[in-house]
């Protein structure tokens, strides 16, 4: 009997042809918005800035030159020399060393509080419009209520009858900023919910929980990312707020805004003007990198922008 050659099937997890059109599209959409972005001369200009300050406060036992918290109170206020970079504070700390020790804070505080921010308000949001009728009816009522209280008078207030530290910091934010997310979020989902895709996922029978996340929140990224980077910014401003008044991270904990609020004598400002002026730089320099990143990634990622 002749034996035949069995015909081989195609394998089942094989890449059909529009399924390559599809990653190309992607990958074509991708570059697109990072050579967008990359054009932005002030974003590229505040990732770099960015990325220094970010790099340098993750390497700081390498790179501080002094313990932050070690006081050697014959050098008080001693002004920047090759010992001291940035000189020393009322206590003969290294500035320098406390820089970026504090920066490990104030960035930590930042980024965790953007998490939990945009974890609620893309949450509240997303339920909120998608399933509209009564379900957004009463989450924006609430949304309303939440942004009637004066946050600054309800931060304050929060912080000084719970004990001040980093996670009851992290938990203030996230509890009193998540309203422009979820608006933003509720907004997109308005508009996305009557797309052709999102019917043909009802239409196919799949799932609410699996339309919301995994269909219509991904077209949404982009809004909640620009809004989540310009949020870490005003976050760290906060953190330095309440720090500079004494209602943030208790010393010898150093953040950038506790070395404010150390610093605020007019003794000191006028003799050490070295003491409040570099932790206030850096404090500039690293909000203004996130804003201009957050710009240029609203650039990038609005499609009705004429390219240029």
């Amino acid at each position: 009997m002749a034996l035949h050659p069995q015909r081989q099937s195609q394998p089942s997890n094989s890449i059909s042809v529009e399924d390559y059109q599809l990653i190309g599209e992607r990958r074509s959409l991708l570059s697109m918005i990072v050579s967008k972005f990359f054009r932005n001369k002030l974003a590229v200009i505040g990732l770099v800035l960015l990325l220094l300050i970010t790099l340098a406060c993750l390497l700081a036992p390498f790179i501080a030159p002094h313990d932050p918290n070690y006081q050697d109170l014959r050098n008080r206020l001693a002004p920047p020399s090759s010992e001291f970079l940035l000189g020393t504070d009322h206590l003969g700390r290294d500035l320098f060393s406390r820089m970026l020790y504090g920066g490990q804070v104030s960035l930590y505080v930042g980024f965790a509080s953007m998490l939990g921010a945009v974890f609620i308000g893309t949450i509240i949001g997303a339920l909120a419009g998608y399933f509209g009728g009564i379900v957004d009816a009463v989450l924006m009522r609430f949304v309303d209520i939440v942004v009637a209280f004066p946050n600054i008078f309800l931060l304050i207030t929060l912080v000084a009858i719970l004990d001040p530290s980093i996670n009851i910091l992290i938990f203030v934010f996230a509890l009193l900023s998540w309203t422009t997310t979820a608006r933003i979020v509720r907004g997109e989902f308005l508009s996305l919910k009557k797309r052709e895709f999102v019917l043909a996922s009802r239409t196919i029978g799949m799932s609410n929980s699996r339309i919301i996340f995994g269909q219509i929140l991904p077209n949404a990224a982009g809004p909640i990312i620009v809004a989540a980077t310009l949020a870490v910014g005003n976050f760290i401003l906060a953190e330095s707020a309440l720090s500079f008044f004494g209602l943030g991270v208790q010393p010898p904990a150093a953040t950038w805004g506790n070395m404010l609020s150390n610093a605020q004598s007019v003794t000191i400002f006028r003799s050490a003007w070295w003491y409040p002026t570099f932790p206030g730089m850096l404090i500039l320099l690293t909000v203004l990198s996130f804003n201009f990143i957050g710009d240029g990634l609203r650039d990038a990622l609005d499609p009705r922008a004429v390219e240029k």
